[in-house]
């Protein structure tokens, strides 16, 4: 009897776990930036920010991340700490956290920043088991007629599929 209890309960774990992977999305990134190469990167947490990411209190709005002595930083993300996880200590909620990668990965990543002007973004925070992994973008910046021609090509496919649902419906 306790074999099909514990069954029963793996599985309906699992799919929640499965159904609520991703913490917090940049939205603006790909609006705002030329994203080319994706890399996936662990962060330095303390136990607080687990807590408050666990209850959804991250936003990765105004988050960028930079070269500092050969390792890369992650500013500007926003992990919001609740109230009865951090009595003990002061929460900086901006505070500069460390961001893990493979050496030749940073190496490659340095010669981009330094070398070519790309900026690194972060796009997305999400969950991979028990960890929190952060997707990190190498973006260059677009300009403002760049912005206006990706609007306009975007309504226009929006604009294209109405008009093929509509010869559709009438042949």
């Amino acid at each position: 009897m306790s074999k099909k209890n514990s069954a029963k309960n793996t599985g309906s774990g699992k799919d929640k776990a499965e159904a609520n992977k991703t913490i917090a999305l940049n939205r603006s990134a790909r609006h705002d930036y030329h994203l080319e190469a994706r890399f996936e990167a662990g962060i330095a947490l303390q136990g607080w920010e687990l807590k408050s990411i666990r209850a959804g209190r991250m936003n990765m709005g105004d988050a960028y991340a930079v070269v500092k002595k050969g390792e890369i930083f992650l500013f500007g993300a926003q992990i919001t700490p609740l109230s009865q996880a951090s009595t003990h200590v002061v929460a900086d909620d901006r505070r500069t956290r460390k961001l893990l990668l493979h050496r030749h990965e940073i190496d490659k990543l340095v010669g981009k920043v330094e070398r070519d002007g790309y900026t690194l973004i972060p796009t997305a925070a999400y969950w991979k088991g028990n960890k929190v992994k952060l997707e990190l973008a190498l973006a260059k910046g677009k300009q403002s007629h760049d912005k206006r021609q990706a609007s306009k090509d975007r309504d226009w496919q929006r604009d294209k599929q109405r008009v093929m649902r509509r010869a559709n419906k009438n042949a």
